[in-house]
């Protein structure tokens, strides 16, 4: 353990506020308020934040500028700087956030899915480490998220190997989602500024190409995902993305770490997206939520079980299992509320289900903050049948507002929701572990009838279910111990070399 503030730069291709295309952004953007206010010393860990700058990212001001050498030329880099606020108990920290800018990669119509994010990417990553001498500030570990940060751990041990200002960094590569893995033709090796040495399956080649994920697994000295479950699901075929074998390889410093949630965005108490506050000790306001949910979204106003779905409309997300089992389940006095967009075959079924069952079903297709936070107020219920799920923040953020999360048992869903037993009381939710649609449709109905025919108890399972705490606050601990191992073992292997 170290007795003095951790100085981490955190690294992520977006970060809520600035910019957002899914849960990664979350985590960038609350993960370093936790950090910022723990630890051992009464002024917390000097905490910073490094990202892109898109083209939609306003009210910055400029700090710097510098010449990056990069694929055998000089590109210009602009460093920006905007800040995001920490609070916590009576500590109240800002946090510097550095936004990397150049005209020609980052300002563009959309953030991602361009023909060179290679070269996007790789530049950003030079630049964030050719940054910090110019900052003259040298952070202790650098915290690495998905394979757009991948190549940071692999320039420190090439590029930056012998330049005594950095060869004191640790770093952590933290794995958000292992299918996204940033595999380019070989022709990145030159991007990189490597050579074909490194086109090699000991280092960069994954199956042909060049992985900027595989170069996060390989060069970081520790690397976690987002739940202990995903990363031991991770290590075995079924879910690996064929880097099972790599990550089975690294085992001993693979980790775990369950993501938290934002307790002061998300909170039923003083939430003023929400119709209704309420709280843990009188959750009968919550149906309030319920009934102005249903007005908003053209339903019948009824005292019937509300089932709420928001999510990426994608494969991953078990929507196959709900669409064989959806006949079955509107024959039940029931509606069901579903807000996401993605795949369009996922978006036509949702819409057809809406035409069968018009005074069942309420549909949003996109994104609307407003009415996702209306929906875990209002619902009773929250689906996540997943097919896998590294983390998930759905089910953190239905049981901060009692509404009971049914879930596959995977990843970080295992981790955080556990069996209601009616026996003992016992349990947050209700779930399921064979991936089939009669498993899906056996546990929504078991929770059905808790609350049709309990509803005494089924008040209990929502208050108990509002009291735990699944906060940043107990997760940034357990990410600043990792990255006090991170730099342990960065040392132990500095004095051996």
């Amino acid at each position: 353990m170290y007795d003095r503030p951790l100085k981490i730069l955190l690294v992520s291709s977006e970060v809520v506020p600035f910019a957002k295309t899914g849960g990664l952004a979350d985590v960038a953007g609350s993960l370093p308020k936790a950090l910022a206010t723990v630890g051992n010393d009464d002024l917390g860990n000097d905490v910073r934040v490094v990202m892109p700058r898109y083209r939609q990212i306003e009210g910055d001001t400029y700090r710097m500028d510098f010449p990056v050498p990069f694929n055998n030329r000089f590109e210009t880099a602009i460093i920006r700087e905007s800040s995001i606020e920490a609070h916590y108990q009576d500590r109240h920290k800002i946090i510097p956030v550095y936004l990397v800018d150049n005209y020609h990669y980052f300002y563009r119509d959309r953030m991602y899915m361009f023909d060179d994010e290679a070269e996007r990417f790789a530049f950003f990553c030079r630049t964030v480490l050719e940054m910090l001498p110019r900052l003259e500030w040298q952070p202790d570990v650098i915290h690495c998220n998905d394979w757009q940060s991948g190549p940071i751990p692999l320039y420190l041990k090439t590029h930056y190997l012998h330049n005594n200002f950095y060869n004191r960094i640790a770093t952590v590569f933290t794995i958000h989602n292992l299918q996204y893995q940033g595999n380019f033709p070989k022709e990145a090796l030159k991007v990189l500024g490597l050579g074909e040495e490194y086109f090699h399956p000991e280092r960069l080649e994954f199956y042909g190409m060049v992985s900027f994920m595989k170069a996060g697994i390989v060069y970081a000295d520790i690397v976690n995902t987002v739940s202990r479950t995903y990363a031991e699901e991770i290590q075995r075929p079924e879910l690996g993305e064929r880097m099972d074998g790599l990550l089975r390889k690294r085992s001993a410093d693979l980790y775990g770490i369950v993501n938290g949630i934002n307790y002061h965005e998300f909170n039923p108490r003083e939430d003023a997206r929400i119709f209704r506050n309420y709280d843990q000790y009188n959750v009968a306001n919550k149906k309030d939520n319920k009934f102005a949910l249903q007005r908003e979204l053209g339903l019948p106003v009824r005292d019937v079980p509300v089932i709420g779905l928001i999510s990426r409309l994608v494969d991953q997300k078990g929507l196959d299992l709900i669409a064989k089992i959806i006949d079955d389940l509107m024959t039940q006095d029931i509606q069901f509320v579903v807000l996401g967009s993605g795949e369009q075959y996922y978006e036509n079924l949702f819409q057809g289900i809406k035409v069968r069952y018009p005074e069942k079903m309420g549909l949003y297709i996109g994104f609307n903050a407003i009415l996702a936070q209306r929906i875990y107020a209002g619902a009773d219920m929250f689906l996540m049948p997943s097919r896998f799920e590294p983390c998930g923040l759905g089910q953190l953020i239905s049981l901060r507002y009692g509404t009971i999360p049914i879930v596959r048992f995977t990843g970080g869903l295992a981790d955080t929701v556990s069996d209601y037993n009616t026996a003992t009381g016992s349990g947050n939710g209700f779930g399921f572990s064979d991936y089939s649609e009669a498993h899906l449709l056996n546990t929504i109905n078991r929770a059905l009838k808790l609350y049709r025919e309990r509803q005494e108890e089924w008040q209990r399972l929502v208050a108990n279910a509002m009291g735990l705490d699944f906060s940043w606050a107990r997760s940034g601990v357990e990410y600043l111990s990792l990255f006090q191992q991170a730099m342990n073992k960065h040392l132990s292997v500095q004095r051996i070399a």
